[in-house]
């Protein structure tokens, strides 16, 4: 794995994560208490052997920035020739933002071309999944592909948001489309599509190839799945598709885009199950992350049969005070403080929020450093909560801003 470089597209603006994206990019956005989206892009990096990664940033990229820094860069050892380097947008080749996928590696083939791979292993940084990338790597090298994309199995009508695939028995790609209205189904398994992962293994000098052919066509939208595969596959290039290997160890492969805020909710209260989809603890599989030092979780003021000062069903991180107050099936964030005689259910609570006594939470999102006042209900009457924030179709309120609880 030491001829293939890493390249994590992590620049994603994530608009349907608003608010939570408002002051950092979606891979940089919290997830299960201690985590980022992106450190599980990166685990599975470094599970799988790849210590040399490129991580391309754009939009409000500072959050990602230090925690990449903190978390990850002190990990690698340059004297082996590991790292990890945040790359923001340079305008080496043009004056333009990335305007797509391809083009993000095409104003960074000067980067690429400095760490001399035989491979490129081109990855997204805001998806949650557990994947060997080497098997992957493998089977690309002993197929002679010239492009391997990895695939997951979706129902067909979930399937107009990927890239679709048509492959033969060996697994040679014949057509693609990306985000079609009427997604083709799988031979043999009716109601099923084969669908891209956005996870590309490409021969580094077919890359640089396809990426500059791409540049100069003024008609291109510079995406790998609307433009550069296409165009390969009708070419008759060397692509085949590689089938995605759960390393998560359940019976259902386990890989989410929690591009809403609903699926982001839905994917943290899994967490909190007795068995959940995904598995955090799985020592054979670590997933790293940068954690500041913060003392331990405390659980204070209990009344004895009043079940005050406790957390049932709920992941609890480092630094939280429960301080008489009570937490069901919810994800607090390093630092979060439940005050006497609160209720927080099914709710996510990121970094430094402070839930004031006699407060009611209820199928929430609150954001970092949040302090909702003494007595507060949130997540009982959905239409007083739409006049101050925002509530998902699912009824999921998002509480951004301290201030909104005095708007009427």
């Amino acid at each position: 794995m030491n001829k293939v470089l890493s390249i994590l597209l992590a620049g994603g603006a994530g608009e349907r994560l608003y608010p939570l994206t408002k002051n950092r990019a979606k891979p940089a956005v919290p997830f299960g208490g201690i985590y980022r989206i992106v450190d599980f892009t990166l685990s599975n990096c470094l599970n799988s052997g790849c210590r040399r990664i490129l991580v391309l940033t754009q939009y409000k990229s500072n959050s990602l920035n230090r925690h990449i820094s903190r978390g990850w860069i002190p990990v690698m050892h340059p004297e082996l020739g590991e790292f990890v380097e945040v790359i923001p947008p340079q305008m080496r080749v043009n004056s333009n933002w990335y305007l797509g996928t391809a083009d993000a590696i095409y104003q960074n083939l000067y980067s690429i071309d400095q760490a001399s791979p035989k491979e490129v292993l081109i990855l997204s940084g805001d998806h949650i999944y557990k994947m060997n990338y080497q098997k992957m790597v493998q089977q690309h090298r002993d197929s002679g592909a010239e492009l391997t994309i990895a695939a997951i199995d979706v129902p067909t009508q979930e399937a107009t948001r990927f890239g679709v695939f048509e492959v033969d028995e060996a697994g040679r790609v014949l057509g693609f489309e990306e985000k079609p209205r009427q997604p083709k189904e799988m031979p043999g398994r009716p109601g099923h599509s084969l669908a891209s992962m956005g996870i590309y293994v490409f021969n580094a000098d077919v890359l640089r190839k396809v990426v500059s052919e791409d540049a100069e066509n003024v008609k291109s939208s510079h995406d790998f799945g609307k433009d550069v595969i296409p165009r390969m596959v009708r070419e008759q290039r060397q692509v085949f598709a590689y089938r995605f290997e759960d390393e998560n160890k359940k019976e259902a492969k386990y890989w989410r885009d929690v591009g809403t805020l609903d699926s982001y909710w839905e994917a943290n209260m899994d967490l909190v199950a007795v068995d959940p989809q995904f598995n955090l603890y799985d020592q054979e599989w670590p997933l790293r992350t940068h954690i500041p030092m913060l003392p331990p979780a405390k659980f204070v003021f209990a009344e004895i049969g009043n079940r005050y000062g406790v957390a049932l069903d709920s992941i609890v991180s480092p630094g939280c005070i429960i301080s008489g107050g009570v937490v069901e099936r919810s994800v607090l964030s390093p630092s979060v403080r439940i005050n006497s005689y609160a209720r927080v259910e099914e709710s996510i609570l990121l970094d430094g929020v402070n839930i004031g006594r006699h407060c009611r939470i209820r199928r929430a999102i609150i954001e970092k450093n949040v302090s909702v006042p003494e007595g507060a209900v949130v997540g009982y009457d959905l239409e007083q909560d739409s006049r101050r924030f925002r509530v998902t179709e699912m009824g999921v309120v998002v509480v951004e801003n301290s201030e909104r609880f005095q708007e009427s």
